[in-house]
């Protein structure tokens, strides 16, 4: 199946679905897209985003994003690189092994941490939940299945924070476990550029020499889909987007791979989805 997968190039009409972008879509979501979305940059493969109120239910995992390129359907960060490293395109090949089990503990932490916080926030804040997670969850459809589906959600998700641990904690525990998680990322980051100097092939100016390409991997893609959509996301208080703004290099970290791989590119369609996936931008 991955020689199959190999010889068909990639598709111009390649599609990611996700959920409306105005009036629906959620922080943990929105985030997961824009991580999908930056990796596709990162390997320079097209990709259309196309809203739909109902992505959550055409996903075959029942999660979004999910990509529709020739005949399959996948869904999720990681399904998602392996599918496109089948298909001859991969970000982290030039690791060694205990590089690549080190960028795999920190992509856990960071869905340990980050997203199930941005979960927690929505679902078990009950300010959030009253002022945006109901009122966005259920815009598509009218009353009383706008409740119903949302409070199905919420019933989902507070179980699933039961079973990890998570229900008896307090907002300041969780934007604690947020700070420790920031702190680890912005450590493991330093003053590179990305989170592993992975050299590529070719050469690139920098300060009038030539020194060699460094490429970013799928846990930068991951890191800056969750970091730059709690950034540039209007919640009800900023507690959740202090906490990484306290991590220079974080900020900056953002801002680099916001103008390598999105600004200037708004003619492509995922590019320009993203930029207006944020309230704002980051290079203010």
């Amino acid at each position: 199946m991955c020689k199959a997968l190999a010889a068909e190039p990639w598709p111009e009409n390649a599609a990611l679905y996700q959920q409306l972008k105005d009036e629906q879509i959620l922080l943990s979501d929105n985030a997961s897209s824009l991580a999908v979305q930056a990796f596709l940059q990162m390997c320079n493969l097209p990709v259309r985003v196309v809203c739909r109120a109902n992505a959550e239910y055409m996903s075959p995992s029942g999660k979004v994003p999910f990509i529709h390129v020739g005949n399959q359907v996948v869904s999720e960060l990681g399904p998602i690189v392996q599918f496109v490293k089948a298909k001859g395109h991969s970000l982290s090949d030039g690791l060694d092994e205990v590089q690549k089990a080190e960028m795999k503990a920190y992509m856990e932490l960071v869905n340990n941490m980050l997203l199930t916080a941005e979960l927690y926030l929505q679902w078990c804040d009950d300010v959030t939940v009253e002022e945006i997670t109901h009122l966005r969850y259920g815009s598509p459809y009218p009353w009383p299945l706008n409740r119903i589906l949302s409070y199905q959600k919420q019933w989902e998700i507070r179980r699933k924070m039961k079973a990890i641990g998570w229900a008896g904690k307090s907002l300041e525990q969780v934007l604690e476990d947020v700070d420790q998680c920031c702190q680890a990322l912005s450590q493991r980051l330093g003053t590179q550029p990305y989170f592993f100097n992975k050299q590529c092939k070719g050469l690139t100016f920098q300060y009038r020499r030539l020194v060699p390409k460094i490429r970013p991997t799928e846990l930068d893609a991951l890191v800056f889909g969750h970091l730059f959509t709690i950034l540039t996301t209007q919640l009800t208080s900023d507690e959740l987007s202090e906490k990484v703004k306290n991590y220079s290099n974080l900020i900056a970290f953002c801002r680099r791979i916001e103008q390598q791989y999105f600004e200037g590119h708004d003619k492509d369609s995922s590019s320009s989805a993203t930029s207006r996936s944020a309230k704002r931008s980051l290079l203010r």
